[in-house]
């Protein structure tokens, strides 16, 4: 990446934006913070499934700021099927008093600011939240995002003996055994702060195992 570059994709993404007041977005981030963020869905399919949660903590440095926490409820336009509710426990009435989508994304967009974004299995969570920022901002998220899964990778990567690091290398990447084998605490899962949470301490401790 040459130097530079991150101005010229701020101004080029400037002169695609829809709504001046998420120009903020689009500047230098806050040294040394991030946002780690889940949300829960009714199902994996990003074109036809909806988010029914949104859960978002800021990190400044080492330090995950649960006071500055961002907990959404999301009122899906469908009804909610028993598949979805065993994963998340959330109901269809439970949902009733949700915000609408686009409602709950401004709020996001606003707690966000120009944060890079952190998560486990991030990909996903911006395809599904993109489908609604797309047509308010007239692009995508534009954050840099962070994947804890990717961090996790290489850091296990690295411990590999050379004969074993190779493309298909097996490490298992599975949330509950990352948090294991980091030592780190465990939430109940599919609660989409819990998520959030369990991802902002597991990117704190892999930079500092990274950075050693």
């Amino acid at each position: 990446m040459f130097p530079g570059w991150a101005a010229l994709r701020r101004r080029w993404l400037a002169h695609r934006l829809r709504d001046p007041r998420f120009a903020s977005l689009l500047q230098p981030p806050p040294p040394h913070e991030w946002v780690a963020l889940d949300c829960e869905t009714t199902g994996l399919d990003v074109r036809t499934d909806e988010i029914v949660s949104i859960g978002a903590v800021r990190i400044e440095g080492d330090r995950i700021m649960t006071s500055e926490r961002l907990e959404l409820l999301v009122r899906p336009e469908r009804a909610v099927s028993a598949n979805s509710v065993r994963i998340h426990r959330l109901r269809t009435q439970d949902l009733a008093e949700g915000l609408p989508l686009s409602v709950a994304v401004e709020q996001l967009l606003t707690f966000i600011g120009s944060r890079p974004l952190v998560g486990y299995y991030l990909e996903f969570d911006v395809a599904m939240l993109n489908r609604a920022v797309r047509p308010l901002l007239g692009i995508g998220l534009p954050q840099p995002c962070i994947e804890v899964s990717a961090l996790y990778y290489d850091y296990k990567f690295q411990q590999l003996p050379p004969y074993q690091q190779h493309d298909n290398a097996d490490i298992d990447l599975r949330l509950a055994t990352l948090m294991k084998d980091l030592d780190l605490p465990q939430r109940e899962a599919h609660d989409a702060l819990n998520d959030a949470v369990m991802a902002a301490l597991a990117f704190i401790k892999l930079r500092h195992l990274c950075h050693r």
